[in-house]
Formats: structure tokens, C-alpha cells, sequence
């Protein structure tokens, strides 16, 4: 049919010459899209004809409008439907079709009125006869002024039509006869040399090639593997979670949740029929946990009941894998010695909820589990700090909760920067003596532990606001086709313009600068990547009289700030130490580097760790960081740093052994300078000997 209409367009045209294809279409009885796919075919020859597209906009009746033209505008066929003696208001609502507009324009156009006297409305003719301006007006739609074809659109009586149609004529090398193209050079056409008569139809390289079909993760998977790998990174072990029926006595009972708590109940718990009750439970642990729910035991009351084993027995569709928790904790203390550990888990959790737009009966639960000696509250906030520093998420807060099983406990919320409000995120606790010690842990460890589920994280990331558009019937495949894997991306602050166009290659560079960071450098540190922040201590014995010299070698280049403070439990500080740093104190304390030099006998009293501080020691070390800091802020100052950790790293072994061989052979007198950083630029170590050289010049003065 295709090889057909095309013969038959060629022919048209050869008689009649210029034609659309809304004529053609029209002319040989065929659609239209048909006539544009031939007349396609026939572009690709060559010039065989010359097309033009046009797009042209026309007016037509919709089918509201084609029953106005028909049978009359709602406002004639309502005041037509009035007898004289009137009619009452809900009778010709009834009767009429689009009686509830029709009724509305009768009454705006003033040919009907309401008369409310008998108490019933009652509507009457207000004019002997009426003209239907609307009918008319849609008899001849392209003489109507732009306001009243504004007026029937917004009516949905008329509406606008964009027709797109090809303007065709014969072309340079027109020909009623079509030669086949040849698609491909044959060995045959190579043989006798027909190829130098024959066609070739061109290839066409900037076509798309077809679509393969692969198989797509669902979004919960993506954003899962991202939390596991979080989890494999900060060294944790995966808990097996493969058994969704569980038994009340591991899910409750060992947790220290009595048996009469509300989240027992049928209302929030899904009870199993068949096999409806276990019986294979370790009757020694069991026998603990019965005493500790009943009597109390470990300086524990309990909750003075009678705990009964048929309770426990029941299956069940686990409520949380904070069951699979308890089982690896004991399985941990049947090694026979107690090791601190480290457990998380991803799995499915089963609650007989309301479905809504935020909750379902069945989600899943990630947990975190760390079990070591002397755990403290401070412990799980700084872990919580770093787990959801590497989830992107830097404000949070803490609230005190009530869990049956952690004490304290606490709800987690985090600072939403798009809905620019504090949100719930997690729940958090330290694991009760009455459900550790039961076990056999002993007394002096504790277990933190955390969890939050997956959906909400999965919904902010993809920008869903109905969990039921994530899992269930309602799950959009275009949606887990189209939507992109999973980055849990730090959130930086950029210190460049939003338009400026080095943005990109800007926030590439922080992001190798952090990395750089976090791998060489754990020190005494606080607050955001923007504002570098270093609190360094000093022993006045020992004082790090570098820093001077460092702070005045940079002081062209890096806006520094330093204050300097003394603790209480120094006994002795040099008069000449008051005045460190002095020249440095008044200068913008909005810097880009803010040093904090707190003079403390080191190992009298030990030193605070809040969270998100980390610590080194050693002037070395301090110089490297401060160097670290500068090329975060002004990477193009340090040539050699900006080339990447490897090569840095190789940089700084060679000038660890000229410092160690230059530091050696002072006291031979070989007092050599180092110029040995990339081209004019100073490198750390330079500043370094300098300082070194001149204090034991000094030194040697005192002596």
C-alpha cells in the first residue's frame, strides 16, 4: 500500500502540480498520517519533490457546541421551557439539558426572573420574545470578534485546532518512476559492477537506535544499596533478616515489652494461623526472661504480672527486626566470650495499620546495632552524627522518647531544607539491662541502637508524596523506569555564585579537597566546610611557635583569625607567650580560616570531644593540616597539592626525608633551606624548617 500511494502522489503531482496533503488525504480516500509516511518515503529519494511544512490554527465547535447549534443556546432552551403562567424553579432544572448554566445566562441576559412570593421560586418570562444570539453566533465562527471567541471558549462551546499539513511540488528531479535504493554494497554488486549504476539509499547516522529492553531497579532498592553500603563503610555487619514470621517471645518478650502492651494487641499486630505457635525456644533464657518480667531481676522490679507462655508462643508477622537484634545478641554471648560487634539491618516489617498517604501495613526498617563496653548516650549521638553526615543530612536534633526496650531513648529529627521545617526521621535508644543481661552480656557492656524506615527517605529523594505511589497497585512502571540511580551526595556549601560558570569545576574540587581531608586528617576540628575552624593545644612548655611564622608567610593570601586562650589548669605561662599571635586577633572574624590556640597542660585534664571533632597530634601534623585547610580555600596557591592525594602524598614523602635528614644534621651545621616545592611556590615543610632553624638559633642565644 505504501509503494502504491506513493506512485499515485507522484502522478497527482505530475498532472496537477502543487498540492497539500490535507488535499491528498482527501483526493485518494486515505489517512492522513498514511499520506505523510509516503510522502516521507519520497523525501528520502533525493530531490524527487520539494516539500514545505505548514502549520496552520482554526476554530471548530466542540460537541457542546455542535448540540447549541443543533437545538439552541441552555439560556433559549430554558426560557423556552417557561410557560407564561411560570414554572417552578426545580421543575425546569429537571427538564432542561445544561440547565444549571443555561439557567444562570437566562437570567444574566434578563429574560427570566424568580418570584419568591408564594414561598416555592417560581420562574417567569421577563421579555415577549427572545433573539438566540450564542446559535447564531456559532454559524459563522470566523467572524466573531476575539473577545466573544474568548467568551465561547472559555464556555467549552468552541475550541482551537492546530492543524499541521506538507506543501508539495514537483522537485529538480522529478520522475514518475521510482527505482529502488539499494540498502547495502552485495558481494554480487561488487563482482559485475552493478554498484555503478545502482542507488544507494543513504545511511542516516544521527538516528537513534532501538530501545533495549533491561530490567530496572525500583526506587526502594536503589536508595537501599546506598544505605548498605553507608553501613558496610562504617565497618558493620549485615543481621540475617530472612524469616518474617517470628514468634511473640523473641519479638516481644525478649525485648522486655510486657505481654499486656498495647502494640500486642490485634489491632496493630498480624497474628499467624497456621502454624499458630512455636515451641523450640533455649527454656534456660527463656526462664530469665519470665523472671524478669514477673519478679524482676539484675536490681530490676519487672512489671509484677504473670507472664504466661502460651502469650509468647503466638506467631506473628514481625512488627520490627529489632527481633532478629535480640536474636544475634544471644547467639553472640553462646560463643562463649563477649566481643564487641557491630549489626545492621534492611528488611520488611509487618503492622496492621490505616493505610494513608504516609503509612502501609507492610514497610521496611533499618537498623543500626553497636554493642561494646562503656557505651554511653554521647556515643550514640556521635555515631548518629556520623551515619547521617553520610546520608547528607548535618542538622539534627534529639528528643526524648519512651521505647519498652531502650532506656533512654530518643526521636530523631533533621532539619528538611526544602520544606524548611524540622521532620521526625528516626528513633534511637540504649538496649535495657532487663533485656541485655538475661543473655549473658556482662554488666559493663551497652548496646546502642537506631532505626528509621525507608520509604520516607525514598520519597523525599525521588519527590513522592503518597507512599502508595512507591509500593502498591498504584506504582507507576514509568516512574521506576525513568527515575535515576540513587546518590546520598553530601551537602556542600558552595562558596561561588549560582551563574558563575566555574561552578561545576569549583564544587569538583571540594568535593576531591573533603576527601582529601577525611583521608589524611583526623584533628581537633568544628564547624562547617566553609568556615574552617581549628582549635589547637598547646602546652606552654612546649609551645608550637611555627604557627607565627606560618601565619605570616600566608597572611597575603589567606584571611586567617587567631584568638588564643589560656585554661585553668596551667601553673606557669611565659610572659613573652601573652603576646602570640597578637598582630593577628583584630582582623575580620568572619574568615575563611579561624585558629584557636588554647594554652592546657596536655594529660593533667583530659581534653572534651564533642561530636564531629576529630584529633592529631604533633607540629608536623598540625603544619599539614593548616596546609590541608589553605588549599580547601584557595586551592590555586599550593601547585603541587591540587594535583590529586597520590601525587601529594609522593611530595610529601620526599619531604619527610629531607626534613628528617635536614632536622638530623643541625648539629653537624648543615643549616640547608628547601626550595624544593613546585616552581616559586613555598611549600609547608619551608615554613616549617624556617621556624625550626630560628628557634634553635634562639635557643642557642638563651643557652
Amino acid at each position: 500500500m505504501g509503494k502504491q500511494l506513493t506512485d499515485q502522489i507522484l502522478d497527482y503531482l505530475e498532472e496537477h502540480g502543487k498540492v497539500n496533503s490535507l488535499r491528498l488525504s482527501e483526493i485518494f480516500q486515505e489517512n492522513h498520517q498514511k499520506v505523510i509516511g509516503a510522502i516521507k518515503s519520497l523525501e528520502a529519494v533525493g530531490d524527487l519533490i520539494a516539500t514545505e511544512q505548514i502549520t496552520d490554527k482554526k476554530w471548530e465547535l466542540t460537541s457542546e457546541g455542535q448540540h447549541v447549534l443543533s437545538h439552541g443556546s441552555h439560556e433559549a432552551a430554558v426560557y423556552n421551557a417557561v410557560p407564561e403562567t411560570g414554572v417552578p424553579q426545580p421543575e425546569i432544572m429537571q427538564s432542561v439539558p445544561y440547565a444549571k448554566i443555561g439557567f444562570s445566562k437566562a437570567l444574566q441576559a434578563g429574560w427570566i426572573a424568580i418570584d419568591k412570593s408564594s414561598g416555592t421560586p417560581i420562574v417567569r418570562k421577563k421579555v415577549g420574545s427572545i433573539t438566540d444570539v450564542t446559535q447564531n453566533d456559532l454559524k459563522s465562527l470566523g467572524h466573531l470578534s476575539d473577545r466573544l471567541r474568548n467568551d465561547y471558549k472559555k464556555r467549552k462551546l468552541i475550541q482551537e485546532i492546530v492543524v499541521k499539513y506538507v506543501q508539495l511540488d514537483r522537485g529538480p528531479s522529478f520522475t514518475t518512476k521510482l527505482e529502488k535504493q539499494e540498502t547495502e554494497l552485495t558481494a554480487d554488486l561488487l563482482v559485475n559492477g552493478a554498484w555503478k549504476d545502482k542507488k544507494f539509499k543513504p545511511y542516516n547516522f544521527a538516528a537513534r537506535g532501538a530501545t533495549l529492553e533491561v530490567g530496572h531497579l525500583h526506587p526502594l532498592l536503589k536508595v537501599r544499596t546506598e544505605f548498605r553500603k553507608i553501613f558496610l563503610e562504617m565497618g558493620f555487619t549485615e543481621m540475617p533478616t530472612n524469616n518474617f514470621v517470628e514468634s511473640s517471645f523473641w519479638n516481644f518478650d525478649a525485648l522486655f515489652q510486657p505481654q499486656q502492651h498495647p502494640a500486642r494487641d490485634a489491632h496493630d499486630t498480624f497474628f499467624i494461623s497456621d502454624p499458630a505457635r512455636s515451641t523450640n525456644f533455649p527454656m534456660d533464657y527463656l526462664e530469665k526472661v519470665k523472671k524478669v518480667h514477673s519478679v524482676g531481676a539484675y536490681g530490676s522490679l519487672g512489671y509484677r504480672y504473670e507472664w504466661r507462655i502460651e502469650e509468647a508462643q503466638k506467631n506473628i508477622l514481625r512488627t520490627h527486626t529489632t527481633a532478629v537484634s535480640a536474636r544475634m545478641l544471644y547467639e553472640l554471648m553462646q560463643q562463649g566470650e563477649f566481643k564487641p560487634v557491630k549489626y545492621f539491618s534492611i528488611d520488611r516489617v509487618f503492622r496492621n495499620e490505616t493505610l494513608d498517604a504516609t503509612h502501609l501495613a507492610e514497610f521496611h526498617q533499618i537498623e543500626g546495632v553497636v554493642a561494646d563496653y562503656d557505651l554511653t548516650l554521647g556515643d550514640l549521638i556521635g555515631i548518629l552524627y556520623e551515619f547521617f553526615k553520610k546520608l547528607g543530612i548535618t542538622k539534627l536534633r534529639f528528643k526524648p522518647a519512651y521505647n519498652p526496650y531502650t532506656e533512654p531513648s530518643m526521636e530523631i529529627f533533621c532539619y528538611h531544607e526544602g520544606l524548611k521545617k524540622w521532620i521526625e526521621i528516626g528513633n534511637s535508644g540504649m538496649f535495657r539491662p532487663e533485656m541485655l543481661l538475661p543473655m549473658g552480656l556482662p554488666e559493663n557492656v551497652n548496646v546502642i541502637a537506631w532505626g528509621l524506615s525507608l520509604e520516607r527517605p525514598t520519597m523525599i529523594k525521588y519527590g513522592l508524596n503518597n507512599i502508595r505511589d512507591l509500593v502498591g497497585p498504584r506504582v507507576d512502571l514509568e516512574m521506576v523506569y525513568n527515575n535515576p540511580i540513587c546518590r546520598l551526595n553530601k551537602c556542600t556549601p558552595n562558596r561561588t555564585s549560582p551563574n558563575s560558570p566555574r561552578k561545576k569545576e569549583l564544587a569538583r574540587e571540594k568535593r576531591e579537597s573533603d576527601e582529601r581531608e577525611n583521608k589524611f586528617c583526623t584533628v581537633k576540628r568544628t564547624g562547617q566546610v566553609e568556615k574552617q575552624k581549628l582549635i589547637v593545644f598547646c602546652d606552654p612548655k612546649h609551645p608550637v611557635k611555627f604557627i607565627e611564622q606560618f601565619v605570616r608567610h600566608v597572611k597575603p593570601y589567606v584571611n586567617i583569625h587567631v584568638t588564643s586562650h589560656v585554661h585553668c589548669n596551667v601553673r606557669y605561662f611565659p610572659r613573652g607567650m601573652s603576646n602570640f599571635c597578637a598582630e593577628y586577633r583584630d582582623l575580620d572574624q568572619n574568615a575563611d580560616i579561624r585558629l584557636t590556640i588554647i594554652w592546657k597542660e596536655i594529660g593533667i585534664d583530659p581534653i572534651m570531644q564533642l561530636p564531629g571533632m576529630h584529633e592529631i597530634m604533633g607540629e608536623v601534623n598540625i603544619a599539614r593540616y593548616l596546609n590541608r585547610l589553605i588549599e580547601h580555600c584557595y586551592p590555586h596557591l599550593l601547585r603541587y597539592e591540587s594535583k590529586g592525594a597520590l601525587y601529594a602524598n609522593e611530595i610529601d614523602n620526599y619531604l619527610e626525608m629531607l626534613h628528617s635528614f635536614l632536622h638530623d644534621n643541625t648539629c653537624q651545621g648543615i643549616h640547608k633551606k628547601s626550595r624544593y616545592a613546585m616552581g616559586e611556590d613555598i611549600s609547608i615543610v619551608d615554613i616549617l624548617l624556617e621556624s625550626l632553624e630560628k628557634c634553635k638559633s634562639r635557643n642557642e642565644r638563651d643557652d
